[in-house]
């Protein structure tokens, strides 16, 4: 089983307009008013990160917005250095749009106990889960902070589960589940899944898109990292009735940093995914590569199910 690239990616790049010259990667994506609408990070001459939005009539072809459509508060410090990895989750008539707000801790004083090793920038970075909420993707509503950690690539889940809503994220280098009546008080986080020896996601496990309901469970595609840094995107289903539990994971991965605008870039060997939808009898993944440019990858949503054996 193999995601199969666009012949044509990236299918978004960095443009010359100064808040997304240096990047544009890791989009979040949902279909509303029957277009695609990607989220996705832009980094600009500051390096900064915002939010540009992008919208196509058949998932390939996209013409995205002048300006940025979302942005750090500044006077919160924990955006100061931008807004990150956007993941998008439509519950009822609401789109939740749950996000990395990006800052450093205090050179004075602090300790580097707990932070997650970085190969490229050994920075003490901290990192918080936010929330926004829109319905028309024009207007967005800050939500605030949803939990208090150093944790990256959360996702709601697209269904309440008992009358909770259901967040995965990533303490490194573990996935972790919580869940919430409010979105304000959260029960204490327990690890679902973690890197693998010796196997392509050995040195860090992080959840991808939310996950797609299906009728084997629910379906995400998740990213793991080697111990080279190399980035590679898997399939993992939960249980429909515990989403914690876990039918099946892939052995192998299912994309691949191959092509020179995956090998190449700001962090190079990346292909990273915060966002997937079906379309068409399809899943169609798109997906951040080199933390640069933005590529599609797809699979038949058939071909994919009758693969898996959970």
């Amino acid at each position: 089983m193999q995601l199969t690239r666009f012949a044509h990616n990236p299918i978004l790049a960095p443009t010359e307009s100064w808040w997304e010259i240096k990047a544009t990667f890791n989009p979040g994506v949902a279909l509303f008013a029957g277009k695609v609408h990607l989220l996705y990070r832009a980094i600009g001459g500051d390096n900064l990160s915002r939010f540009g939005l992008a919208l196509s009539s058949n998932g390939i072809d996209f013409e995205r917005l002048t300006d940025p459509i979302f942005e750090s508060e500044t006077a919160n410090p924990d955006e100061r250095l931008g807004v990150e990895d956007a993941r998008i989750t439509k519950i009822d008539d609401t789109y939740y749009v749950v996000y990395t707000a990006a800052s450093v801790y205090p050179a004075i004083g602090f300790s580097e106990k707990n932070l997650a090793p970085s190969l490229f920038n050994p920075a003490p970075w901290k990192v918080r889960p936010y929330l926004l909420t829109t319905r028309d993707f024009k207007s967005f509503e800050r939500k605030g902070k949803l939990l208090d950690l150093d944790t990256k690539d959360a996702c709601l889940l697209p269904e309440k589960v008992a009358g909770y809503f259901i967040l995965y994220h990533r303490l490194y280098p573990d996935v972790y589940f919580t869940y919430s009546k409010d979105l304000k008080d959260w029960a204490e986080s327990r690890k679902i899944f973690s890197p693998r020896s010796n196997l392509w996601d050995s040195e860090r496990v992080g959840i991808g898109p939310p996950p797609i309901r299906t009728e084997k469970g629910w379906l995400s595609f998740y990213h793991g990292a080697d111990q080279d840094h190399r980035y590679q995107l898997g399939v993992i289903i939960f249980d429909l009735k515990d989403p914690t539990k876990i039918l099946y994971r892939s052995e192998k991965p299912i994309l691949s940093p191959e092509e020179d605008y995956e090998k190449v870039g700001i962090t190079p060997n990346v292909v990273f995914t915060g966002g997937a939808i079906e379309k068409n009898g399809q899943y169609f993944v798109y997906y951040g590569a080199a933390d640069k440019v933005i590529g599609l990858a797809t699979i038949g949503k058939q071909e994919l199910l009758n693969s898996l054996n959970p």
